[in-house]
Protein backbone atom coordinates (compact mmCIF):
# COMPACT_ATOMS: atom_id res chain seq x y z
CA UNK A 1 0.00 0.00 0.00
CA UNK A 2 2.78 2.43 0.81
CA UNK A 3 4.30 1.25 -2.55
CA UNK A 4 1.45 2.50 -3.93
CA UNK A 5 0.74 5.93 -2.12
CA UNK A 6 4.46 6.88 -3.28
CA UNK A 7 3.69 6.32 -7.01
CA UNK A 8 0.86 8.08 -6.99
CA UNK A 9 3.14 10.98 -5.29
CA UNK A 10 5.74 10.65 -7.78
CA UNK A 11 3.55 10.55 -10.75
CA UNK A 12 1.49 14.05 -9.17
CA UNK A 13 4.95 15.35 -8.74
CA UNK A 14 6.16 14.05 -12.19
CA UNK A 15 3.13 15.24 -14.48
CA UNK A 16 4.24 19.44 -12.84
CA UNK A 17 7.07 20.61 -14.64
CA UNK A 18 5.69 20.84 -17.70
CA UNK A 19 2.37 22.59 -16.24
CA UNK A 20 4.91 25.15 -14.42
CA UNK A 21 6.79 25.59 -17.93
CA UNK A 22 4.11 26.49 -19.71
CA UNK A 23 2.82 28.65 -17.27
CA UNK A 24 5.56 30.53 -16.15
CA UNK A 25 7.39 30.97 -19.77
CA UNK A 26 10.46 29.26 -18.29
CA UNK A 27 13.22 28.11 -20.09
CA UNK A 28 15.82 25.77 -19.28
CA UNK A 29 16.94 24.90 -23.66
CA UNK A 30 15.11 22.58 -25.98
CA UNK A 31 16.49 19.59 -24.97
CA UNK A 32 16.07 20.01 -20.90
CA UNK A 33 12.26 21.54 -22.27
CA UNK A 34 11.49 18.93 -23.85
CA UNK A 35 12.64 15.93 -21.64
CA UNK A 36 10.64 17.80 -18.92
CA UNK A 37 7.17 18.07 -20.99
CA UNK A 38 7.78 14.40 -21.86
CA UNK A 39 7.95 13.58 -18.35
CA UNK A 40 5.05 15.21 -17.08
CA UNK A 41 2.85 13.64 -20.38
CA UNK A 42 4.16 10.54 -18.91
CA UNK A 43 3.40 11.19 -15.17
CA UNK A 44 0.03 12.07 -16.57
CA UNK A 45 -0.27 9.21 -18.34
CA UNK A 46 -0.30 6.91 -15.31
CA UNK A 47 -2.42 9.52 -13.34
CA UNK A 48 -5.20 9.29 -16.18
CA UNK A 49 -4.72 5.39 -16.24
CA UNK A 50 -5.52 4.56 -12.20
CA UNK A 51 -8.71 7.45 -12.31
CA UNK A 52 -10.42 5.93 -15.34
CA UNK A 53 -9.77 2.57 -13.58
CA UNK A 54 -11.15 4.26 -10.33
CA UNK A 55 -14.30 5.76 -12.52
CA UNK A 56 -15.63 2.23 -13.16
CA UNK A 57 -16.85 2.20 -9.59
CA UNK A 58 -19.32 4.73 -10.57
CA UNK A 59 -19.24 4.34 -14.24
CA UNK A 60 -19.82 2.30 -17.02
CA UNK A 61 -16.89 0.71 -17.95
CA UNK A 62 -17.14 1.88 -21.47
CA UNK A 63 -17.86 5.04 -20.29
CA UNK A 64 -14.48 5.03 -18.44
CA UNK A 65 -12.84 3.84 -21.31
CA UNK A 66 -13.86 6.70 -23.44
CA UNK A 67 -13.01 9.03 -21.06
CA UNK A 68 -9.51 7.35 -21.00
CA UNK A 69 -9.66 7.84 -24.56
CA UNK A 70 -10.87 11.54 -25.25
CA UNK A 71 -8.42 12.67 -22.65
CA UNK A 72 -5.52 10.90 -23.62
CA UNK A 73 -5.74 11.80 -27.56
CA UNK A 74 -6.00 15.81 -26.37
CA UNK A 75 -2.32 16.03 -27.36
CA UNK A 76 -3.21 15.66 -31.23
CA UNK A 77 -5.96 17.77 -30.73
CA UNK A 78 -3.93 20.42 -29.89
CA UNK A 79 -1.32 19.95 -32.45
CA UNK A 80 -3.44 19.53 -35.21
CA UNK A 81 -6.20 22.40 -34.41
CA UNK A 82 -3.54 24.65 -33.93
CA UNK A 83 -1.93 24.00 -37.47
CA UNK A 84 -5.95 23.93 -38.39
CA UNK A 85 -6.18 27.99 -37.12
CA UNK A 86 -2.30 28.95 -38.40
CA UNK A 87 -3.82 27.20 -42.05
CA UNK A 88 -6.92 29.94 -41.85
CA UNK A 89 -4.43 32.93 -42.29
CA UNK A 90 -1.54 31.24 -43.86
CA UNK A 91 -2.27 28.14 -46.66
CA UNK A 92 1.03 27.03 -46.19
CA UNK A 93 -0.28 25.29 -42.86
CA UNK A 94 -2.78 23.31 -44.30
CA UNK A 95 -1.32 20.47 -45.09
CA UNK A 96 0.84 19.57 -41.64
CA UNK A 97 -2.77 19.64 -40.45
CA UNK A 98 -4.02 16.96 -42.52
CA UNK A 99 -0.61 15.41 -42.14
CA UNK A 100 -0.87 15.64 -38.39
CA UNK A 101 -3.85 13.65 -38.39
CA UNK A 102 -3.09 11.21 -40.74
CA UNK A 103 0.27 10.47 -39.27
CA UNK A 104 -1.61 9.96 -35.74
CA UNK A 105 -4.39 7.56 -37.11
CA UNK A 106 -1.93 5.12 -38.78
CA UNK A 107 0.33 5.21 -35.80
CA UNK A 108 -2.92 4.45 -34.13
CA UNK A 109 -3.48 0.91 -35.71
CA UNK A 110 -0.10 0.20 -37.37
CA UNK A 111 1.67 0.50 -34.23
CA UNK A 112 -0.13 0.90 -30.80
CA UNK A 113 -2.48 -2.35 -31.84
CA UNK A 114 0.59 -4.53 -32.39
CA UNK A 115 2.71 -3.72 -29.23
CA UNK A 116 -0.88 -4.79 -27.15
CA UNK A 117 -0.59 -7.65 -28.80
CA UNK A 118 3.17 -8.11 -28.26
CA UNK A 119 2.69 -7.20 -24.56
CA UNK A 120 -0.32 -9.76 -24.26
CA UNK A 121 2.08 -12.41 -25.62
CA UNK A 122 5.35 -11.68 -23.69
CA UNK A 123 3.14 -11.58 -20.62
CA UNK A 124 1.11 -14.57 -20.71
CA UNK A 125 2.42 -16.21 -23.99
CA UNK A 126 -1.33 -16.00 -25.77
CA UNK A 127 -1.33 -15.41 -29.76
CA UNK A 128 -4.77 -13.96 -29.33
CA UNK A 129 -6.00 -10.63 -27.60
CA UNK A 130 -9.73 -11.14 -27.31
CA UNK A 131 -12.19 -8.29 -26.52
CA UNK A 132 -15.77 -8.19 -24.83
CA UNK A 133 -18.65 -8.24 -27.08
CA UNK A 134 -19.74 -4.31 -26.02
CA UNK A 135 -16.56 -3.33 -28.26
CA UNK A 136 -18.97 -4.15 -31.23
CA UNK A 137 -20.15 -0.62 -30.70
CA UNK A 138 -16.72 0.70 -31.21
CA UNK A 139 -16.23 -1.22 -34.10
CA UNK A 140 -19.10 -0.64 -35.97
CA UNK A 141 -19.07 3.36 -35.32
CA UNK A 142 -15.21 2.92 -36.50
CA UNK A 143 -16.86 1.11 -39.97
CA UNK A 144 -19.18 3.49 -40.66
CA UNK A 145 -17.23 7.07 -40.09
CA UNK A 146 -14.47 4.91 -42.11
CA UNK A 147 -16.51 4.46 -45.09
CA UNK A 148 -17.47 7.64 -44.90
CA UNK A 149 -14.18 9.25 -44.64
CA UNK A 150 -13.53 8.03 -47.90
CA UNK A 151 -15.56 10.72 -49.37
CA UNK A 152 -13.22 13.47 -48.07
CA UNK A 153 -10.09 12.67 -50.85
CA UNK A 154 -11.72 12.17 -53.43
CA UNK A 155 -13.65 15.22 -52.56
CA UNK A 156 -10.47 17.51 -52.37
CA UNK A 157 -11.31 18.95 -48.86
CA UNK A 158 -13.21 18.81 -45.34
CA UNK A 159 -16.02 20.53 -45.08
CA UNK A 160 -18.33 22.02 -42.18
CA UNK A 161 -21.38 19.53 -43.08
CA UNK A 162 -18.50 16.84 -42.80
CA UNK A 163 -17.97 17.97 -39.07
CA UNK A 164 -21.59 17.89 -38.31
CA UNK A 165 -21.56 13.95 -39.69
CA UNK A 166 -18.91 12.93 -38.17
CA UNK A 167 -19.91 14.60 -34.28
CA UNK A 168 -23.11 13.23 -34.76
CA UNK A 169 -21.27 9.94 -35.04
CA UNK A 170 -19.52 10.52 -31.99
CA UNK A 171 -22.78 11.59 -29.81
CA UNK A 172 -24.54 8.69 -31.08
CA UNK A 173 -21.20 6.04 -29.93
CA UNK A 174 -21.24 8.21 -26.58
CA UNK A 175 -24.54 7.88 -25.51
CA UNK A 176 -25.19 3.98 -26.07
CA UNK A 177 -21.39 3.43 -24.16
CA UNK A 178 -22.11 5.84 -21.33
CA UNK A 179 -25.60 3.72 -20.52
CA UNK A 180 -23.95 -0.14 -21.30
CA UNK A 181 -24.10 -1.71 -17.81
CA UNK A 182 -20.55 -3.17 -16.65
CA UNK A 183 -19.24 -5.46 -14.60
CA UNK A 184 -17.87 -4.74 -10.97
CA UNK A 185 -14.44 -3.63 -11.43
CA UNK A 186 -11.27 -5.19 -9.93
CA UNK A 187 -9.11 -2.60 -9.27
CA UNK A 188 -4.90 -2.77 -8.50
CA UNK A 189 -1.89 -0.36 -7.26
CA UNK A 190 -3.13 3.25 -6.82
CA UNK A 191 -6.32 2.64 -8.81
CA UNK A 192 -7.37 0.58 -5.46
CA UNK A 193 -6.41 3.67 -3.28
CA UNK A 194 -8.71 5.97 -5.20
CA UNK A 195 -11.73 3.37 -5.57
CA UNK A 196 -11.40 2.72 -1.80
CA UNK A 197 -12.54 5.99 -0.98
CA UNK A 198 -15.81 6.94 0.63
CA UNK A 199 -17.93 7.74 -2.30
CA UNK A 200 -17.76 11.79 -2.39
CA UNK A 201 -13.85 11.70 -1.98
CA UNK A 202 -13.39 9.04 -4.19
CA UNK A 203 -15.52 11.32 -7.22
CA UNK A 204 -14.35 14.67 -6.05
CA UNK A 205 -10.32 12.65 -6.12
CA UNK A 206 -11.00 10.90 -9.95
CA UNK A 207 -12.67 14.01 -11.04
CA UNK A 208 -9.11 16.01 -9.94
CA UNK A 209 -7.12 13.40 -11.73
CA UNK A 210 -8.84 13.81 -14.81
CA UNK A 211 -8.69 17.82 -15.15
CA UNK A 212 -5.09 17.46 -13.93
CA UNK A 213 -4.10 15.12 -16.08
CA UNK A 214 -5.42 16.98 -19.03
CA UNK A 215 -4.30 20.39 -18.00
CA UNK A 216 -0.70 18.73 -17.85
CA UNK A 217 -0.88 16.96 -21.12
CA UNK A 218 -2.86 20.41 -23.04
CA UNK A 219 0.38 22.50 -21.38
CA UNK A 220 2.75 19.55 -22.23
CA UNK A 221 1.96 18.48 -25.79
CA UNK A 222 2.73 20.99 -28.46
CA UNK A 223 5.74 22.29 -26.84
CA UNK A 224 7.01 18.83 -26.58
CA UNK A 225 6.19 17.83 -30.08
CA UNK A 226 7.73 21.19 -31.24
CA UNK A 227 10.99 20.18 -29.35
CA UNK A 228 10.89 16.92 -30.87
CA UNK A 229 10.60 18.19 -34.24
CA UNK A 230 13.37 21.19 -33.71
CA UNK A 231 15.81 18.96 -32.70
CA UNK A 232 15.05 16.47 -35.60
CA UNK A 233 15.50 19.48 -37.99
CA UNK A 234 18.60 20.56 -36.71
CA UNK A 235 19.66 16.71 -37.72
CA UNK A 236 18.41 17.21 -41.05
CA UNK A 237 15.02 15.91 -40.85
CA UNK A 238 12.49 16.56 -43.19
CA UNK A 239 10.08 18.74 -41.72
CA UNK A 240 6.77 17.61 -43.59
CA UNK A 241 8.24 13.82 -41.95
CA UNK A 242 8.56 15.29 -38.40
CA UNK A 243 4.86 16.91 -38.89
CA UNK A 244 3.21 13.58 -40.39
CA UNK A 245 5.47 11.35 -38.11
CA UNK A 246 7.62 12.67 -34.82
CA UNK A 247 5.02 14.97 -34.12
CA UNK A 248 2.36 12.81 -33.66
CA UNK A 249 4.41 10.08 -31.89
CA UNK A 250 4.86 13.08 -29.08
CA UNK A 251 1.40 13.73 -28.71
CA UNK A 252 -0.16 10.09 -29.16
CA UNK A 253 1.87 8.68 -26.54
CA UNK A 254 -0.08 9.44 -23.39
CA UNK A 255 -2.57 6.82 -24.94
CA UNK A 256 -0.26 4.64 -26.10
CA UNK A 257 1.25 4.02 -22.29
CA UNK A 258 -2.51 4.25 -21.06
CA UNK A 259 -3.15 1.35 -23.66
CA UNK A 260 -0.04 -0.70 -22.38
CA UNK A 261 0.00 -0.10 -18.87
CA UNK A 262 -3.62 -1.55 -19.12
CA UNK A 263 -2.48 -4.38 -21.44
CA UNK A 264 1.06 -5.68 -18.76
CA UNK A 265 -1.52 -5.22 -16.37
CA UNK A 266 -3.55 -8.28 -17.54
CA UNK A 267 -6.40 -5.96 -19.01
CA UNK A 268 -5.65 -5.48 -22.51
CA UNK A 269 -9.09 -5.99 -23.41
CA UNK A 270 -9.37 -2.53 -21.52
CA UNK A 271 -6.84 -1.30 -23.07
CA UNK A 272 -7.55 -2.26 -26.47
CA UNK A 273 -11.17 -0.98 -25.83
CA UNK A 274 -9.15 2.78 -25.07
CA UNK A 275 -7.42 2.46 -28.76
CA UNK A 276 -10.36 1.46 -30.41
CA UNK A 277 -12.26 4.96 -28.79
CA UNK A 278 -9.24 6.86 -29.31
CA UNK A 279 -9.54 5.92 -32.88
CA UNK A 280 -13.52 6.53 -32.77
CA UNK A 281 -12.95 10.21 -31.51
CA UNK A 282 -9.84 10.86 -34.22
CA UNK A 283 -12.05 9.50 -36.48
CA UNK A 284 -14.77 11.54 -35.59
CA UNK A 285 -13.77 14.76 -33.51
CA UNK A 286 -10.57 15.45 -34.42
CA UNK A 287 -11.38 15.57 -38.57
CA UNK A 288 -14.25 17.31 -37.60
CA UNK A 289 -12.59 19.36 -35.92
CA UNK A 290 -9.95 20.69 -38.32
CA UNK A 291 -12.90 22.43 -41.14
CA UNK A 292 -13.93 24.48 -37.81
CA UNK A 293 -10.38 25.65 -36.55
CA UNK A 294 -9.71 26.26 -40.24
CA UNK A 295 -13.29 28.21 -40.72
CA UNK A 296 -13.38 30.07 -37.69
CA UNK A 297 -9.49 31.74 -38.16
CA UNK A 298 -10.94 32.98 -41.48
CA UNK A 299 -14.17 34.21 -40.45
CA UNK A 300 -15.98 32.01 -43.10
CA UNK A 301 -17.26 28.62 -43.70
CA UNK A 302 -14.95 27.26 -46.59
CA UNK A 303 -13.84 24.03 -46.22
CA UNK A 304 -9.96 22.98 -45.14
CA UNK A 305 -8.30 21.96 -48.83
CA UNK A 306 -6.08 18.94 -48.96
CA UNK A 307 -3.50 19.14 -51.68
CA UNK A 308 -2.58 15.83 -54.25
CA UNK A 309 -0.20 14.32 -51.82
CA UNK A 310 -2.74 15.11 -48.51
CA UNK A 311 -5.72 13.55 -50.83
CA UNK A 312 -3.43 10.43 -50.98
CA UNK A 313 -2.41 10.23 -47.49
CA UNK A 314 -6.29 10.45 -46.43
CA UNK A 315 -7.49 7.82 -48.70
CA UNK A 316 -4.69 5.55 -47.10
CA UNK A 317 -5.42 5.83 -44.01
CA UNK A 318 -8.90 5.39 -44.52
CA UNK A 319 -8.16 2.37 -46.22
CA UNK A 320 -5.80 1.24 -43.19
CA UNK A 321 -8.56 1.93 -40.90
CA UNK A 322 -11.65 -0.33 -43.21
CA UNK A 323 -8.42 -2.96 -43.15
CA UNK A 324 -8.68 -2.68 -39.43
CA UNK A 325 -12.21 -2.77 -38.70
CA UNK A 326 -12.15 -6.03 -41.05
CA UNK A 327 -9.58 -7.70 -38.87
CA UNK A 328 -11.24 -6.88 -35.71
CA UNK A 329 -14.75 -8.62 -37.11
CA UNK A 330 -14.29 -11.25 -34.83
CA UNK A 331 -13.25 -9.09 -31.73
CA UNK A 332 -9.95 -10.39 -31.36
CA UNK A 333 -6.61 -10.04 -32.91
CA UNK A 334 -4.20 -12.48 -33.20
CA UNK A 335 -0.32 -12.17 -33.67
CA UNK A 336 -0.88 -12.78 -37.69
CA UNK A 337 -2.86 -10.18 -37.73
CA UNK A 338 -0.93 -7.51 -35.64
CA UNK A 339 2.32 -8.29 -37.58
CA UNK A 340 0.13 -8.06 -41.08
CA UNK A 341 -1.09 -4.37 -39.80
CA UNK A 342 2.69 -3.79 -38.87
CA UNK A 343 4.57 -4.62 -41.54
CA UNK A 344 1.79 -2.97 -44.00
CA UNK A 345 2.51 0.27 -42.02
CA UNK A 346 6.30 0.30 -41.76
CA UNK A 347 6.50 -0.53 -45.98
CA UNK A 348 4.27 2.63 -46.07
CA UNK A 349 6.21 4.43 -43.83
CA UNK A 350 9.57 3.63 -45.11
CA UNK A 351 8.60 3.97 -48.50
CA UNK A 352 6.67 7.31 -48.41
CA UNK A 353 5.61 7.92 -52.26
CA UNK A 354 2.88 7.79 -54.29
CA UNK A 355 2.78 4.29 -55.58
CA UNK A 356 3.36 2.83 -53.09
CA UNK A 357 0.30 4.75 -50.49
CA UNK A 358 -2.02 3.57 -53.36
CA UNK A 359 -0.26 0.74 -53.50
CA UNK A 360 -0.70 0.02 -49.65
CA UNK A 361 -4.34 1.20 -50.28
CA UNK A 362 -5.53 -1.11 -53.14
CA UNK A 363 -3.94 -3.87 -51.29
CA UNK A 364 -5.62 -2.93 -47.57
CA UNK A 365 -9.01 -2.79 -49.38
CA UNK A 366 -8.56 -6.22 -51.35
CA UNK A 367 -7.62 -7.73 -47.97
CA UNK A 368 -10.53 -6.25 -46.18
CA UNK A 369 -13.09 -7.69 -48.90
CA UNK A 370 -11.63 -10.67 -48.92
CA UNK A 371 -11.71 -11.23 -44.71
CA UNK A 372 -15.14 -10.27 -45.02
CA UNK A 373 -16.30 -12.80 -47.58
CA UNK A 374 -14.91 -15.39 -45.13
CA UNK A 375 -15.38 -14.04 -41.89
CA UNK A 376 -19.04 -13.00 -43.24
CA UNK A 377 -20.61 -15.46 -40.38
CA UNK A 378 -18.14 -13.26 -37.91
CA UNK A 379 -20.17 -9.55 -38.97
CA UNK A 380 -23.43 -11.04 -38.63
CA UNK A 381 -21.96 -12.07 -35.18
CA UNK A 382 -20.38 -8.49 -34.74
CA UNK A 383 -24.17 -7.18 -35.55
CA UNK A 384 -25.73 -9.31 -33.10
CA UNK A 385 -23.48 -8.45 -30.11
CA UNK A 386 -23.71 -4.50 -30.80
CA UNK A 387 -27.61 -5.10 -30.76
CA UNK A 388 -27.57 -7.21 -27.51
CA UNK A 389 -25.75 -4.29 -26.21
CA UNK A 390 -27.95 -1.73 -27.33
CA UNK A 391 -30.69 -4.34 -25.36
CA UNK A 392 -28.73 -4.19 -22.43
CA UNK A 393 -27.97 -0.78 -22.22
CA UNK A 394 -31.78 -0.14 -22.59
CA UNK A 395 -33.05 -2.58 -20.29
CA UNK A 396 -30.14 -1.29 -17.58
CA UNK A 397 -31.33 2.46 -17.91
CA UNK A 398 -35.03 1.04 -17.86
CA UNK A 399 -34.28 -0.60 -14.30
CA UNK A 400 -32.06 2.34 -13.07
CA UNK A 401 -35.17 4.57 -13.84
CA UNK A 402 -37.79 2.20 -12.37
CA UNK A 403 -35.40 2.29 -9.16
CA UNK A 404 -35.33 5.56 -9.12
CA UNK A 405 -38.75 6.16 -9.29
Amino acid sequence: MNSNRAALMIALLGALPGIYLRASGTHFGTVADTALYGLSIVAAAFLLGWAAEAAEVDITQGLAVALIALVAVLPEYAVSMSFAWKAGTDPAFAPYAVANMTGGNRLLIGAAWPVLVFIIWWRSRLRELVLEKSHAIEVLTLAGVSIYALIIPIRGTIEIYDAAVLFLGFVAYMWIVARAPSEEPDLMGPARIIGGLPATQRRTAVGTLFVYSAIAILASAEPFAEGLVHTGAAFGIDEFVLVQWLAPFASEAPEFLVAGLLAWRGRAGVGMGALLSSKVNQWTLLIGGLPLAYGLARHGWAGLPLDPRQQEEMFLTAAQSIFAVAVVLSLSLSTREALTLFAMFAVTFIVPNTEVRLIAAVIYFVLAVGIVIVQRKELGALIRAARETVAETNAAAHTAHETHH
